[in-house]
């Protein structure tokens, strides 16, 4: 068993149980007092790696050289009488401790509780943690290549890696960090989980989705992140959403957007949360009443005109704001207005590198197709086939739903060869995909 001093006692307080960083705080302390007893002899003082481990084990029988002494006493605030001797926990009489080193404090220390190495000891304990500004860097580049790649490879491709972020985090929070370190991890962590939720609405899991959504909200509104806090908000009104519960997605959204209605987020929470989910109630006039609020929100802000990704937590760029407004009118078979913005869409749709994108809208032009008062029954069903391949490599839910709605549709028209032949299409392609969910 290693005999437990005071020195090593000292050392693991302050972590410098490492020789890396002992050394390291011995030189600091060396340099310090060779400047404060104007003696540069005592700057080049150095332990060796062996003689630093003969210490922590308690083998020392004499004390070190006298200029080793002095830098420690300098280091520790301690006599160096005293922190060769048995820690006190570790004395069950003086008469234990060995008889070459005396236990009598040298002159000028001090003997309370409240010892001035024990308070900076502390001090430094609460301003160091376990997460340094490498790894905060580290897992904020993360979420970036997750959101960044997310159009990509989708939720089944990204969970595992978010679902390790998160645990990480949660991990990280369970320790200590100073307070600037401490709201960084809180919004990683926040915005970890907010993914996750919106990847269990990618794969109908809502239930998970409302839970990962409650905990983003949590920790966004435990710092004060109001950002965090109004994308979580979002993505809950969008699980209601595609759970069908549009009165619920509604609700959600327009509390949030009451949190802070010219915050850049609002442009989501109005667009793709408030204006879809009342085009499914049929709620023509505060359907419009939305979009146009979210597009002066967008003017104000001077928002991307392209394509930003579905997931991003940057506002909305002009061109998702004006996709999901076609898909409100699509439910309020506004056929002439969906074709109109979708004209204005194409361009910035096309350059995107979003196949859901593509697939989305080509499907709300083709029901819009079928909607308007002279059917183009071939165009809608060439749409809906390239609709489908787009989707391919990639399949999600919302694009199947949507393929098979314009299936529906087109059920007037079941005789002619394009809509045998999408059907054909639809159904092969069903067969050998499974569900998830794209806003």
């Amino acid at each position: 068993m290693p005999r437990i001093t005071l020195l090593r006692q000292l050392l693991e307080a302050g972590h410098l149980t490492t020789y890396k960083a002992f050394e390291a705080q011995f030189s600091r302390a060396a340099r310090r007092l060779a400047t404060e007893a104007d003696d540069p002899r005592l700057a080049s003082v150095v332990v060796s790696s062996r003689q630093f481990d003969r210490w922590m084990s308690g083998e020392l029988k004499n004390l070190p050289r006298p200029d080793t002494c002095r830098i420690l006493e300098q280091l520790l605030g301690r006599a160096a009488r005293e922190l060769f001797a048995l820690a006190p926990s570790e004395r069950d009489t003086p008469a234990q401790a060995p008889a070459e080193i005396s236990l009598v404090p040298a002159a000028g220390t001090v003997a309370d509780d409240e010892n001035p190495v024990d308070i900076i000891t502390r001090a430094r304990q609460l301003s160091c943690g376990n997460a340094d500004e490498a790894t905060l860097a580290l897992l904020a580049s993360q979420l970036d290549e997750i959101t960044d790649r997310y159009e990509l490879d989708g939720p089944r491709g990204l969970s595992g890696q978010t679902k390790s972020l998160r645990k990480l985090g949660h991990t990280l929070l369970a320790g200590q960090q100073p307070p600037s370190a401490r709201r960084d991890l809180f919004r990683i962590t926040a915005r970890a989980g907010g993914l996750l939720g919106y990847m269990a609405v990618n794969t109908g899991n809502f239930p998970l989705a409302e839970a990962y959504c409650a905990e983003a909200l949590e920790l966004s509104r435990a710092i004060g992140d109001l950002d965090t806090e109004l994308w979580a908000g979002g993505t809950l009104s969008f699980a209601l959403y595609y759970s069908g519960r549009y009165d619920d997605a509604d609700a959600q959204a327009a509390a949030t957007v009451d949190r802070s209605p010219d915050h850049p987020q609002a442009i989501r929470l109005l667009v793709n949360g408030r204006a879809r989910a009342l085009a499914k109630l049929g709620d023509r006039k505060r359907t419009e009443q939305v979009i146009g609020q979210a597009m002066d929100l967008s003017d104000r802000h001077d928002v991307a005109p392209g394509l930003t990704s579905c997931i991003s937590f940057a506002p909305y760029g002009r061109a998702r704001t004006l996709a999901n407004a076609v898909t409100a009118r699509v439910a309020l078979k506004d056929a002439v207005h969906v074709l109109r913005e979708a004209d204005r869409l194409d361009d910035l749709i096309e350059k995107s590198d979003s196949a859901w994108s593509r697939s989305l809208v080509r499907l709300d032009v083709a029901t819009a197709l079928l909607q308007q008062r002279a059917p183009d029954v071939e165009h809608a069903m060439a749409l809906g086939r390239e609709a489908i391949a787009f989707a391919a490599p990639l399949p999600i839910s919302s694009v199947r739903q949507r393929s098979r709605d314009l299936y529906e549709r087109a059920a007037p028209w079941q005789s002619r060869p394009a809509v045998r032949e999408y059907g054909e299409q639809l159904r092969a392609w069903g067969c050998r995909t499974s569900p998830a969910t794209a806003g």
